[in-house]
């Protein structure tokens, strides 16, 4: 599963599907359900970490063929526009740049897809992409297709709040914008993330949640005295300490083993225990 991820490490899993249609992952859903056979989502493979051990099961992975974007009408200055979960947000942010839509500015160089941002409500800049919800079509654990409202999905930190359910598409309301202005965000922001983060190395991006009060995580991992702290090729990123990179070969044990590390010498120096951002996937041994 290493070719999946942002990271680059992780070990095999039993099969990989990538469905075409929201027919076909409905169907491929209700099949591996009726059958009893394990499996899991996987989009743009930014927030995620398989085990060197891998995954015994089936992913459905969601990529560019299920990433249709389409505008779907709106009014008083507001434009809604259904993208399909596999659509990136690079793509995504582009589309709307073209049409002059703003609101999705501060998604800008984060990686992953569509999808994945509305199932970790992904945020930067004080933004989350929970605010432009209208609307998540899923499927249930049963094949089922349904749409559920944007305002009835709870929304918190790094979380929609729900389980058991594919995020098959998204409709967002944004705002028409003016394209100079808007283009000027993106890279104004794109500008500040290439300053502060390890861009240049394979990561999963923030490797942890952000404590619900007191410094943030990388504030911690800094004052820990771990940034360059390395264990094979995982080392945490001496520009961001909240980014463990991948500095060419590491193993996802070589980067779980970091992890491990980091969060107990944080709870030794502030009694604080981070919490991963990342999900591990699979069984490690240990």
């Amino acid at each position: 599963m290493a070719g999946y991820s942002t990271i680059k490490a992780g070990g095999p899993a039993a099969a990989l599907i990538e469905p075409r249609s929201m027919a076909e992952l409905a169907a491929l859903v209700r099949g591996l359900h009726e059958n009893r056979v394990k499996w899991m989502v996987l989009g743009g493979g930014s927030n995620v970490l398989v085990a060197d051990e891998g995954f015994a099961g089936v992913v459905l992975h969601l990529g560019r063929r299920f990433g249709a974007i389409a505008e779907a009408g709106g009014q008083d200055g507001s434009v809604l526009v259904t993208v399909e979960a596999g659509c990136s947000l690079a793509r995504l942010v582009n589309w709307c740049l073209e049409r002059e839509l703003a609101g999705l500015e501060f998604a800008s160089g984060i990686p992953g897809s569509i999808g994945g941002a509305v199932v970790m409500n992904a945020g930067a800049w004080g933004r989350e992409i929970g605010s432009l919800v209208e609307k998540v079509t899923v499927v249930d654990g049963d094949g089922n297709i349904a749409g559920i409202e944007g305002a009835s999905i709870p929304f918190r930190y790094r979380s929609w709040g729900l389980a058991e359910q594919v995020v098959a598409a998204v409709t967002l309301r944004l705002e028409k914008g003016r394209r100079q202005e808007i283009e000027a965000a993106c890279h104004e922001l794109a500008r500040r993330r290439r300053g502060t983060q390890p861009l240049d190395k394979p990561s999963a991006g923030s490797f942890f949640k952000n404590p619900p009060a007191g410094p943030a995580a990388g504030k911690l991992i800094e004052d820990a005295g771990l940034k360059g702290y390395r264990i094979g090729d995982a080392m945490v990123s001496p520009k961001h300490a909240n980014f463990i990179v991948n500095m060419g070969h590491a193993s996802a044990a070589d980067l779980l083993a970091l992890m491990d590390v980091v969060r107990e010498k944080v709870m030794a120096m502030s009694g604080i225990w981070l919490e991963p951002e990342v999900r591990i996937i699979g069984d490690r041994k240990g």
